[in-house]
């Protein structure tokens, strides 16, 4: 895609971090001082930023990933670009950190960006026939048990066709995205986040299919709870919502993508990951 002129800008700050609000003021000022319009809001405050995104070209969020997650649910639907200073520990997809963020932001400026979509899924909660709750994410939707140490049994199909029936402590519903985050955790397979792809993947399965399944593009994945002890839905790690037995989470792909702002080579993400999987010093590292 075409890089686009940026006119409005809005910075989203993480509120439990000051520097993350200093930083704000900082970059508005350098943004207002080359003609950009900015307007600056809470990263945790969904109503706010949805508010203002309209006409807004670009969001900056100042933060770690998780303020990156929340603010793709927040910007996709206006189709604004998306770039994330990394205050945080990560930074799997966050773009600059705070000593370089102004050449990132510069390039962008100059048009000297190139455009990455990312899938997103959305999560509907369904008990009988009536629709209890709608979620979207970019990184996965996690099914798994209450409070009780005990495995849960999820009977799932893709595409209305019956797959199998989980005995496990819960299933993740992964974007490519999310294929570095939870899923990797598990012994997922890591895809490469432009993909449209959908991963199922089973949390400590018990007597049952323990690998991971990627699905086409276009997927939809239909889960239905089936146990008296309690099941939570987790989206992006962020937000929870109590299931119970009988209670099905259908997902599917966003018809919009999130679309994040690159400055860096387009082969960045292995590199990248190799950088976070395996430490400088390591022996295994061999980069020049």
């Amino acid at each position: 895609m075409t890089p686009q002129a940026i006119n409005t800008v809005g910075l989203l700050f993480h509120p439990h971090k000051p520097v993350s609000k200093e930083l704000a003021d900082e970059i508005g000022l350098w943004f207002q001082s080359h003609g950009v319009t900015t307007w600056t809001a809470s990263s945790w405050d969904e109503a706010a930023v949805t508010e203002k995104m309209a006409g807004t070209d670009l969001a900056v969020t100042l933060g770690g990933d998780g303020s990156m997650l929340r603010g793709a649910r927040m910007v996709y639907p206006n189709e604004a670009l998306l770039v994330g200073v990394n205050l945080g520990r990560v930074g799997f997809l966050t773009e600059c950190s705070p000593s370089t963020w102004q050449d990132t932001l510069d390039r962008i400026l100059r048009l000297d960006y190139w455009v990455e979509n990312r899938m997103m899924i959305r999560a509907e909660t369904v008990r009988g026939n009536q629709v209890l709750a709608s979620h979207t994410a970019l990184n996965d939707v996690v099914i798994s048990r209450g409070t009780l140490a005990r495995a849960i049994q999820l009977e799932t199909w893709v595409d209305d066709g019956f797959l199998t029936r989980y005995f496990a402590d819960g299933l993740i519903v992964s974007t490519a995205t999310g294929s570095t985050a939870y899923s990797l955790a598990v012994g997922g397979p890591i895809l490469p986040p432009e993909l449209r792809n959908i991963l199922i993947i089973p949390i400590a399965p018990h007597l049952t299919m323990d690998r991971a399944v990627v699905l086409a593009d276009g997927a939809k994945v239909t889960t239905t709870v089936d146990s008296y002890h309690g099941a939570i839905l987790t989206v992006d790690g962020q937000f929870e919502f109590e299931l119970q037995t009988g209670d099905s989470v259908i997902v599917r792909a966003c018809h919009k993508d999130i679309r994040f702002a690159r400055v860096r080579p387009r082969g960045y993400f292995y590199r990248d990951l190799l950088d976070r999987l395996v430490p400088a010093d390591s022996p295994g590292n061999t980069s020049p």
